[in-house]
């Protein structure tokens, strides 16, 4: 089963040239997963190689207006498009008033929005995955996300069933999903003859805007993915704890102490380009990453090696960037430690 983040807007309250403001999409299997909705979000879709899918689900992580001005545009040309399956909207306390607040904006619709206020310590079950809910530290209603996959079979052990006596067809299958098997003389053979101890699922954490906050370390705890906010440098620590935002550092020290595989530090303030932070970052994280607009990062089963950073492998053409100055480091298409 593939999973990978489609990074769509990596910039803080603000859009540049280079970088639009907060959305990714989640890529698992058939399963395409939006969070955060900011402004010019559908037209990033439509830039990309994706195009503008038929989304089932968009995730809001609060409403300061950069994470959600995409939104109504983006139910418009739904509607325009004559779409009749209904698309649900999930959010933090108060994303019913929101929306009633933009009813003026979207007006009628051809198929019916669904809204669901989450709140912390939920979990929606989907199939082979859930996505848990959890407080992060913003001063408004806000909430995080972790798509935590369910743990997976151990590996099948092909010269032990051999030396069993076990032979192909039902019977391999039957002991592989955890049944039992019965020999025509009466033999009971359980899984764990042939069968490993089950293996963890994947797990990507989506804080959102947040202070560092002790739920986001305990939650990341052997992540495979930690898709952070870098919206200050180390010397703007005072203003990121003013506005409650974190620093580069911060985010590699959560990341450090939690173990997790890959660190990608996004929502970037217009005042930086990219490898400023991860130079900080890196002093205390070394799997840090800071994604542009229209990168990837596709997630492997950890035996089938580490999570991967592919630049532009969203973007249609490899079209001039005008980040590549003298500023930046050098570009790595699929470095593990590409900046």
């Amino acid at each position: 089963m593939d999973l990978d983040v489609v990074f769509l807007g990596t910039s803080a309250s603000a859009p540049t040239a280079q970088r639009a403001p907060a959305a990714l999409l989640v890529r698992r299997g058939g399963d395409r997963l939006l969070f955060d909705c900011a402004e010019g979000t559908q037209r990033q879709l439509m830039r990309s190689t994706l195009g503008l899918p038929d989304l089932e689900e968009i995730f809001l992580t609060h409403f300061h207006a950069d994470h959600y001005l995409g939104l109504p545009g983006m139910l418009k040309t739904f509607s325009l498009r004559q779409r009749e399956p209904p698309l649900t909207v999930y959010g933090p306390p108060g994303l019913v008033e929101l929306y009633r607040s933009l009813g003026r904006i979207v007006g009628k619709l051809s198929y019916e929005v669904r809204l669901e206020e989450l709140r912390p310590g939920e979990a929606l079950e989907r199939d082979g995955y859930r996505i848990l809910v959890f407080p992060v530290h913003h001063g408004v209603s806000a909430v995080g996300y972790v798509l935590a996959e369910h743990e997976r079979p151990g590996e099948f052990d092909a010269s032990a069933a051999d030396a069993l006596g076990i032979p192909f067809g039902p019977e391999r299958g039957a002991l592989q999903r955890g049944e039992s098997i019965t020999f025509d003389d009466g033999r009971v053979l359980t899984p764990d003859a042939v069968v490993g101890a089950p293996r963890p699922g994947r797990r990507i954490v989506l804080p959102g805007d947040t202070a560092p906050v002790e739920t986001v370390r305990v939650l990341s705890e052997g992540a495979d993915l930690l898709i952070h906010e870098a919206t200050f440098l180390e010397d703007e620590r005072d203003r990121a704890a003013d506005t409650l935002h974190s620093t580069a550092v911060q985010a590699a020290e959560i990341a450090r102490d939690a173990g997790v595989r890959m660190l990608a530090l996004t929502h970037i303030s217009t005042r930086y380009f990219g490898p400023e932070l991860v130079r900080e970052a890196r002093e205390v994280f070394e799997a840090t990453v800071v994604p542009k607009d229209f990168d990837v990062i596709e997630i492997p089963f950890a035996e089938r090696g580490e999570p991967a950073l592919i630049r532009r492998a969203a973007r249609p053409t490899r079209a001039r960037d005008p980040e590549s100055d003298s500023r930046s480091e050098p570009d790595s298409s699929s470095s593990v430690f590409s900046a």
